[in-house]
C-alpha cells in the first residue's frame, strides 16, 4: 500500500545529516526522494562506522541508515549545466530541502528566487547553523558550534561536578533535530500551499532549533533571571542515576509516597528514618550524606530487579539502556521497530526503522540507500531526456 506521503516529490542536496535525515523521514512516508550528490559523495560516505572497521564509500552505516527509500543522482552543482538540470528537476518537484551554507548556496544554483520562477509552487527549506540573516548568518559551523551556541552544551555534563567543563552530547544530535524541524515545516508550507497556492522559503536555524528545545532552561532567566545549569543544586532529591551490579538505572522519588515505597523496597534501613532526610526538601539539602547511601544500596541490585520491582511499587524507575540493550529488547522486537536492510555492496545488517506506526499506510521498506550515482539514467534521462553524453558531463 503506498505511504501517506506517495504523491510528494523532493530534492535532497547537501551532506551529512540534517538535509538527510528531514528527507528520510519523507521518503519513508512514501515521498519519491531524489538525492542529489556531489561526483564526490556525501560526505556521510566517509564517516562510517564501516563492516570490519574498514573504510569504503559504499559501507557506511551513517550513509545507510540515511538514504533508504531514496533515488540517488550526482551533479556537479558548480556547473552551470548541473546548475539547469537542477531547476529543471525542481520545476517538477514539491519539496526541495538542502544544508548547504548560506555562502554555498547561489553558487550551487539554490537561490529560492530563481527557483520559484521554474516552480512558484516549490516548497525550499534551507537548514544552516545560524539561519539566512543576522549578524552570524555567515559563520560556518558543525553539530558541536550549534549545541554551544544554542545552550545545549551548557547543561550537558556530569551532574554535581562543578569543575568539569560544558559537554558536547554523542553524535549529530543538532543536526537529527534540526531535520526533524525540516520535515515539519516543509510539511507545513505543503499545507499553506493548499490555502496560498505557492510555495515558499522555510529558513531552519540550528541554533534556534536546540535554544527552543531545551525545555526550561531557557526560561529560567526572564523568568527568574537564574542561569539553569547541570550542576545546579536540585530542590528535591533523590533525581540521580546510580549504577547497579549490572548497569545503571535512573531514580527518581519526587513524591513522598515514592520516597516511603522505595524505603520499603531497600527494607528500611535506619538510616532512612533520619531527621535530615524527613522530607524530600531536606533530602536535597543533605544529598551529599543520602546519595553514598543510596548507592550502596543499589549496587546489590540487578537493573532488571530494581526496575521489575520500584514498577510494582510505582516507583518510576528507568533503566538506562545501552545499545546492545535495545537491540535486545523484547519490546521493540514485539513491535517490529528493527528492520533488516540487504545492500549490493555493504551486505545485510539490522537498522533502526520507523518510530512510528500508521493503521491504513504502513511504513515500508522500499530500498537500501543508494550507491553513488545509482540513479543518474533512471532520473536525467528518464525524467528530463537527457542523452547519455548530456548525464556524463553534469555528473562527473
Amino acid at each position: 500500500m503506498a505511504g501517506p506521503l506517495s504523491n510528494l516529490r523532493v530534492i535532497e542536496c547537501g551532506n551529512l545529516v540534517s538535509a538527510a535525515y528531514a528527507a528520510k523521514l519523507m521518503a519513508d512516508m512514501g515521498a519519491e526522494v531524489i538525492k542529489v550528490e556531489e561526483p564526490t559523495g556525501d560526505l556521510s560516505r566517509l564517516w562510517g562506522p564501516f563492516p570490519g572497521d574498514e573504510p569504503h564509500p559504499e559501507k557506511s552505516g551513517l550513509y545507510l541508515y540515511l538514504n533508504c527509500n531514496k533515488k540517488g543522482i550526482t551533479l556537479d552543482l558548480l556547473k552551470p549545466k548541473a546548475q539547469e538540470v537542477l531547476r529543471r528537476l525542481a520545476a517538477q518537484a514539491d519539496v526541495l530541502i538542502h544544508n548547504y551554507h548560506p555562502r554555498q548556496m547561489a553558487q550551487r544554483g539554490l537561490d529560492y528566487a530563481v527557483l520559484s520562477q521554474v516552480n512558484p509552487r516549490l516548497v525550499m527549506v534551507s537548514i544552516s547553523p545560524f539561519g539566512q540573516n543576522g549578524p552570524h548568518s555567515g559563520y560556518k559551523g558543525y553539530d558541536i558550534n550549534v549545541m554551544a551556541a544554542g545552550g545545549w552544551a551548557w547543561i550537558n555534563g556530569w551532574p554535581g561536578h562543578p569543575n568539569e567543563p560544558p559537554l558536547k552530547a554523542y553524535g549529530y544530535q543538532t543536526e537529527y533535530q534540526a531535520g526533524v524541524t525540516a520535515a515539519l515545516t516543509a510539511m507545513a508550507a505543503l499545507w499553506a500551499r493548499l490555502r496560498i497556492g505557492k510555495g515558499q522559503h522555510v529558513d531552519v536555524s540550528g541554533q534556534e532549533v536546540v535554544a527552543s528545545m531545551l525545555e526550561m532552561t531557557y526560561t529560567y532567566w526572564p523568568y527568574m533571571g537564574m542561569v539553569a545549569v547541570r550542576w545546579g543544586e536540585r530542590p528535591i532529591h533523590p533525581v540521580d542515576f546510580f549504577e547497579c551490579r549490572d548497569g545503571w538505572i535512573f531514580v527518581l522519588c519526587v513524591e513522598e509516597h515514592q520516597w516511603q515505597n522505595f524505603v520499603e523496597l531497600l527494607g528500611n534501613p535506619e538510616w532512612a528514618r533520619w531527621d535530615v532526610f524527613a522530607n524530600r526538601l531536606l533530602r536535597a539539602q543533605n544529598y551529599d550524606v543520602l546519595r553514598p547511601l543510596l548507592a550502596e544500596e543499589v549496587r546489590k541490585w540487578t537493573v532488571e530487579e530494581l526496575y521489575r520491582a520500584a514498577s510494582e511499587r510505582r516507583i518510576p524507575f528507568a533503566p538506562a539502556s545501552t545499545m546492545g540493550d535495545l537491540l535486545r529488547s523484547e519490546h521493540l522486537r514485539a513491535r517490529g521497530f528493527f528492520v533488516t536492510i540487504s545492500h549490493p555492496v555493504a551486505g545485510t545488517y539490522e537498522y533502526a526503522g520507523a518510530p512510528y506506526k500508521f493503521s491504513a499506510t504502513p511504513w515500508e521498506l522500499r530500498s537500501p540507500a543508494p550507491t553513488l550515482g545509482q540513479h543518474n539514467r533512471e532520473v536525467l534521462g528518464g525524467y528530463l531526456g537527457l542523452s547519455d553524453e548530456e548525464i556524463d558531463s553534469v555528473t562527473k
